[in-house]
């Protein structure tokens, strides 16, 4: 076993390896009922017979260093790894048509894996973010099942992270785009950072139309963003084929499940993990203070060593660990739950109030509050739940909460310290005056300073032609955080958060193709007749 192996491990903070030398097979040929042949690499332990395989696969090259040091991880502690390239990509014959092809291609490799000597018949699948994606295109449908899944930062669909509440998110899916259109040129597959790509990347978020904005980003059309932006209206049934959460549930597979209170997938994969458990199934889920980033990784593979070494291995000290296990911000704990959300948490209702205040009493007066929103200089919204590292998490709010069409509420100091665990949802009564319109509304933590930062936040696409008053239903990202003694919760209204969410051009035209802009007027109302208000879970009483 390498020095340098030894050292990934004790990084991880994983048990003595128990393998020596791993043996490393590159390049085997997949074929598929197509004809496409697909490459993949086969570490296991020099010398050992037939074995189960912990399938990967991966769109970003089975050559790159985390999938190689993943597998060089799990092949040290005993196990055979297949890391696969996706159809399409470095050396992979066929197309890349992401989510399309991840079902058919995951049960044509599984079933060659079952036919090969060295495979002793029993399979699981591990990774993160696309990688976990292709492993819920495979495990509701695979017969015999998989004998464990290890699921990092993903979820069994991608549709509502494309477009949260209805709308497109710009920032993340531009990015990725960009990522997977380049990355066969870029250095070590686009895994260090490029400033000046990333520069233009920016630059291009603020192209018109979207359709076109992967030309402006990389300098030339990229089939994914195009697919996402064309697809972007209300009933369009293009990525139903790639929605494996339906079949989820029914799924038998024990899971285990990492994810982080930044990571953009949170809400989809907290859906995944509640199906689970309500059908019974043997399921965990860590939620840590991470994001979409190396922290969740590192997680992720400890994780997923301990999981797949318990049901490959037997090896089953791991297991005894509380089915949620989340990181509570700001406390600095760890804490165990039985369930999602945890039973402890009561939702409570804050209220907007009158005079731009914040209240838990509901309102008796009634009262309004009025901005403008203007596509052509969209509503900025720093930090949140991004692909981009230098983005990610919380934020200074001050800059945007001195503009003009954001609207603020602020509650009055803490007398103790409060504690959110659970979903977060917000009621907002609302008018505008196109009937084309977005709401986002964000929740903030203001220090005896005055900082203002972000702690969750969502968006919603408003019902088109609504110009009377319309109750908007907002769901926002789940947490738990700590407000301490002496902060104050703030809330933010806003018509968008540019570029993290496509402007809104206020005219109705589809998002591919939309260039005119449109300003529209908001009256956000608030008051016994209607009472808008966020809805909380907090951890006991407030």
């Amino acid at each position: 076993m390498s020095v340098l192996g030894r050292l990934f491990d004790r990084f991880l903070g994983l048990p003595e390896a128990v393998a020596g030398e791993v043996a490393v097979a590159r390049d085997l040929r997949v074929t598929m009922p197509d004809g496409a042949v697909l490459l993949a690499d086969r570490y296991r332990p020099r010398g050992a017979g037939p074995l189960p395989v912990v399938l990967m696969r991966t769109p970003y090259g089975k050559h790159r260093i985390d999938s190689t040091a993943f597998a060089g991880a799990l092949a040290r502690h005993g196990m055979q790894v297949v890391v696969q390239n996706t159809r399409g990509v470095f050396g992979s014959g066929g197309r890349f048509h992401p989510f399309h092809q991840e079902k058919d291609d995951g049960l044509a490799t599984a079933a060659w894996l079952r036919a090969r000597p060295w495979c002793d018949g029993r399979l699981a699948m591990a990774g993160s973010s696309y990688l976990g994606y292709t492993q819920w295109a495979v495990g509701p449908y695979l017969d015999p099942p998989l004998e464990a899944m290890g699921l990092g930062v993903t979820a069994s669909e991608f549709v509502s992270t494309f477009y949260p509440g209805g709308v497109l998110g710009l920032h993340n899916l531009l990015t990725w785009s960009s990522l997977i259109g380049t990355q066969e040129e870029a250095l070590l597959g686009g895994l260090l950072p490029d400033p000046r790509k990333e520069r233009r990347v920016r630059r291009a978020m603020a192209h018109v139309p979207i359709g076109t904005s992967d030309v402006a980003a990389i300098g030339r059309p990229e089939p994914f963003l195009r697919e996402v932006a064309t697809h972007a209206e209300p009933g369009d049934d293009f990525w139903a084929a790639t929605d494996h959460s339906a079949a989820a549930a029914e799924m038998t597979t024990p899971t285990s499940m990492v994810t982080g209170w930044w990571d953009l997938f949170l809400p989809a994969q907290l859906r995944d993990f509640a199906a689970l458990r309500a059908a019974g199934r043997r399921s965990r889920i860590t939620i840590g203070p991470w994001g979409h980033d190396l922290g969740a990784i590192r997680a992720m593979m400890i994780d997923q060593v301990s999981w797949l070494s318990a049901h490959l291995l037997g090896d089953t000290a791991q297991l005894h660990q509380a089915p949620v296990r989340l990181y509570l911000q700001k406390a600095n704990r760890w804490m165990d739950f039985d369930r999602w959300p945890p039973a402890e948490s009561i939702p409570t209702p804050l209220y907007l109030r009158d005079g731009r205040g914040l209240g838990w009493e509901a309102p008796g007066k009634n009262d309004s509050g009025t901005f403008v929103y203007d596509p052509a200089r969209p509503t900025r919204s720093p930090g949140g739940p991004m692909l981009s590292a230098k983005e990610l998490g919380q934020r200074d709010n001050r800059e945007v909460e001195r503009r003009s069409d954001v609207l603020v509420h602020t509650a009055p100091p803490l007398t103790r310290d409060l504690d959110l665990v659970g979903p977060v949802s917000a009621v907002v009564h609302v008018r505008t005056d196109t009937g084309h319109a977005d709401l986002f509304v964000r929740l903030c933590d203001v220090d005896p300073s005055g900082v203002s930062r972000n702690v969750t936040d969502g968006i919603v696409r408003l019902p088109p032609g609504s110009q009377g008053v319309t109750r908007a239903e907002v769901e926002l990202h789940p947490t738990g955080y700590r407000f301490r003694r002496g902060h104050r919760l703030r809330v933010q209204m806003a018509g968008g958060a540019f570029p993290r969410f496509a402007r809104n051009h206020g005219t109705g035209e589809p998002a591919a193709g939309a260039v005119r802009t449109r300003r529209t007027s908001f009256e956000i109302f608030h008051g016994p007749e209607y009472p808008s208000a966020l809805i909380l879970l907090l951890l006991g009483n407030r």
